[in-house]
């Protein structure tokens, strides 16, 4: 097939994660089919030691598969290697890794990020 692609997760070259304006420290990703102007698509996350996404609410779903590493959300929940999560429309949280992690994303449309970030991890 002439338009299939085949992305290895673990052999792509990472960009600074800008999805939201500036560069968040600690993450950067390959975008698989993701579209910032949609927020639609597939991509590769991968945080470093201490990285921590910004507070955001979904206004679709949002759904990962972690790859390698924990990554601990804003109610201490621990999500590891394997395990496929889903967050419905209207849920927001934010995330950090201690020792980092790899991710693949699957978006449905573009998160709100909440300014008044009052949550500490």
């Amino acid at each position: 097939m002439k338009k299939r692609k085949i992305t290895n997760p673990f052999d792509v070259k990472f960009k600074p994660f800008d999805n939201y304006g500036s560069p968040i420290k600690g993450m950067s990703w390959h975008k698989v089919t993701y579209s910032k102007k949609t927020g639609q698509g597939t991509y590769i996350l991968k945080m470093k030691p201490g990285a921590k996404s910004k507070l955001h609410k979904h206004t679709n779903f949002e759904e990962f598969l972690m790859l390698d590493g924990e990554l601990i959300d804003l109610d201490n929940k621990i999500f590891k290697k394997g395990d496929l999560v889903t967050f419905p429309p209207g849920s927001s949280h934010s995330s950090y890794t201690k020792n980092g992690c790899l991710i693949i994303v699957f978006m449905r449309a573009l998160n709100k990020i909440i300014k008044n970030n009052t949550k500490k991890f």
